[in-house]
């Protein structure tokens, strides 16, 4: 992971570094969404992409659906940390289906920092429904005190997903298609 408030520049000489030790599966970019533009990251994310990693950034979740969009396109993303804000956007959320970008989400997370207002209101379901591929997370299990089965009850609890639906993101989470 990438923390966002750092300086790319200062970064990318550790990260040539740390690409040589052919260890790592992924970059992430987190923190603070709106503390740093994202064009900033190309380099970063060109150079992992090249090495064969999967491209994730935190993004949508306190940002605009434009948000969301403008990090998949730039940075080529294969999938969006939250991207809530999608949902905002009818466009955006057939780009993303288009695209094949999975949204992984922390219903948890964004109903205890106030993106949401409830878990029956979280926008995961309009993003589901309109075919954009997404998974159920935790964020921090120690902050939130809630693992990812956790989470998959209390959305059926609260009546969002039926258990059908629950286990095609299930399968969209481990990475394959729904038998």
């Amino acid at each position: 992971g990438i923390k966002r408030e750092l300086d790319p520049e200062t970064v990318m000489p550790w990260f040539d570094e740390l690409l040589d030790f052919d260890y790592f599966g992924s970059i992430d970019l987190y923190g603070e969404e709106l503390s740093r533009d994202i064009r900033e990251f190309i380099p970063l994310f060109k150079k992992a992409g090249e090495h064969g990693l999967k491209l994730k950034a935190h993004v949508g979740e306190f940002g605009t659906a434009d948000d969301v969009r403008e990090a998949v396109e730039l940075l080529e993303l294969d999938a969006v940390q939250h991207g809530i804000a999608a949902a905002g956007d009818s466009r955006v959320m057939r780009f993303l289906s288009e695209n094949g970008i999975t949204l992984n989400i922390c219903p948890t997370s964004n109903l205890v920092l106030g993106r949401v207002e409830s878990l029956k209101t979280h926008p995961i379901k309009v993003l589901y429904d309109s075919g954009v591929k997404v998974t159920v997370n935790s964020d921090d299990v120690l902050v939130f005190n809630k693992g990812v089965s956790e989470e998959f009850l209390s959305l059926y609890k609260e009546s969002v997903f039926s258990p059908l639906e629950l286990d095609e993101i299930r399968h969209n989470g481990l990475g394959e298609e729904r038998p």
